[in-house]
């Protein structure tokens, strides 16, 4: 029989196949039909900040939303894992809550499994919002805008984590970077790439100054981490200190003190994560964290809730744990073979309570930071501002970027500052005689023109060149 007889019609379909295709049509959708099941376990205690919830097998971490009654504006509480004991998983509320009962349910909460940038992720990985799109803008510490503007036009979404930097992969610090504050200019000089902490107490000018930086700094993009401070002055900050010219280069993160712990860690983690975003485009960053101890002390609630010792002033271990683990994400990125690279250049602010420099987070802070700039009471309620204590500040890297001749005016600027200082009470009430000491003669003549030169009102900007040449001036005058 001719082959060409047993050929079907080319439009022809099986039979037996057109009854499968409708009986998986009709299976696919009495599936979606179906109610999703969904593991959950349950919550057994609530304790201060501390719940318990057992049937869940979670990594720390992950995302959790707990089930709360009729009658409330939502239906779930969001929390996260934030520790475990045998079958038990601790939680910890990423906002207030009311209203959770005793055996409410407890689910995950499911996540990406692929980032919008490409590459596969873990789904219990948390994902926030990075992009240009971001600048200009204010968000929370979920990537949420505060600010009004309508959604975020970003479509990129990375975990806050980040694999630690190999040291021998990193830029050196070679360049100077410009803050436009002449005091830290000239006699504090910073490199691009480096971490600096500003210890001060309470009202002494710290945002000013901090401002003062964002808007004159020469960094192509400022991201502004504030961690822990009062809500009033974030708003403060935004409008007064950064002002519009700070704000259209900049992007602000704000996790004020009433948000719970969980989002004041995941703030301090969220800005310096969008820092190494606009750092790994090969932008020049200024990240300011207003403040590492507010991180600290957010840790320490949750270390201490879920049962950590304390160790130094109530302060648990891992929280100096935590600490380097943050500052050591910040710094110059690797660069290409053409020498281009970016950076993150921090300024981390640290609250000595009581003024006091030996504070825990103060001393281990300094140890880990590339130098710190002081700020006294002293001077700031004489007026003088920018309150920066020239003697008890320095930067670390600042050596391998100015030349030995502007060293040497520096060398000779701290010389007659301190020899002053040491003798003022003597000169204040007259009984030192002009001729006994020609240094210190010396230094009572320059004196005038040092303090001026410290002091800028936080209106005016000076630019690295003209603060080297106003610096050098002072002596050639003298």
């Amino acid at each position: 029989m001719p082959a060409a007889a047993n050929t079907a019609a080319p439009n022809a379909i099986n039979p037996h196949l057109q009854s499968w295709l409708g009986t998986l049509a009709q299976a696919r959708g009495e599936v979606g039909l179906c109610t999703t099941i969904a593991t959950s376990g349950r919550l057994t205690r609530a304790v201060g900040l501390v719940l318990e919830a057992v049937g869940l097998q979670l990594p720390v971490g992950s995302d959790c939303l707990i089930e709360l009654p009729p009658g409330y504006p939502q239906r779930h509480a969001e929390a996260e894992v934030v520790g475990f004991a045998g079958d038990r998983l601790f939680l910890m509320a990423q906002s207030e809550v009311a209203g959770l009962l005793p055996g409410a349910r407890v689910f995950a909460r499911p996540g990406p499994a692929q980032s919008a940038g490409g590459g596969s992720g873990d789904a219990h990985t948390k994902r926030l919002p990075v992009g240009e799109g971001m600048l200009g803008r204010v968000v929370d510490a979920a990537g949420r805008p505060l600010d009004g503007l309508g959604p975020l036009d970003v479509s990129r979404r990375v975990p806050l984590g980040a694999p630690p930097i190999n040291p021998l992969a990193r830029a050196p610090i070679d360049s100077v970077l410009d803050v436009g504050v002449r005091a830290i200019n000239a006699m504090l000089t910073v490199g691009r790439g480096q971490r600096m902490g500003l210890f001060a107490g309470s009202g002494v000018g710290k945002s000013v100054l901090l401002g003062m930086m964002a808007r004159y700094t020469s960094a192509e993009v400022i991201v502004v981490g504030l961690i822990g401070e009062r809500g009033r002055e974030v708003k403060d900050f935004i409008e007064n200190t950064l002002g519009e010219e700070g704000l259209a280069r900049s992007v602000v993160v704000a996790a004020p003190a009433d948000n719970s712990p969980l989002m004041r860690l995941q703030g301090a983690a969220y800005a310096t994560c969008l820092a190494e975003y606009f750092r790994d485009q090969g932008r020049d960053v200024l990240l300011i964290m207003d403040s590492l101890t507010r991180y600290a002390m957010a840790q320490r609630e949750i270390a201490l809730a879920v049962g950590e010792p304390p160790a130094t002033k109530g302060y648990p271990p891992s929280v100096f744990a935590k600490l380097p683990a943050l500052v050591e994400r910040a710094g110059n990125g690797a660069r290409d073979a053409n020498g281009r690279g970016g950076s993150i250049t921090a300024f981390y602010t640290v609250l000595s309570e009581g003024d006091d420099q030996q504070d825990p987070i103060a001393d281990s802070a300094r140890a880990i930071l590339d130098g710190h700039v002081v700020l006294s009471r002293t001077l700031a309620e004489a007026g003088h501002y920018p309150a920066i204590d020239i003697e008890a500040s320095i930067s670390r890297a600042m050596t391998a970027l100015i030349e030995p001749s502007q060293f040497d005016t520096v060398r000779r600027f701290k010389q007659a500052l301190s020899r002053y200082q040491r003798n003022r009470d003597l000169i204040s009430v007259g009984a030192y005689a002009a001729g006994h000491d020609p240094q210190l003669d010396q230094a009572i003549a320059l004196y005038p023109r040092i303090e001026a030169f410290l002091q800028q009102p936080m209106h005016e900007r000076c630019d690295y060149a003209a603060s080297i040449e106003r610096m050098g001036s002072l002596f050639e005058s003298a």
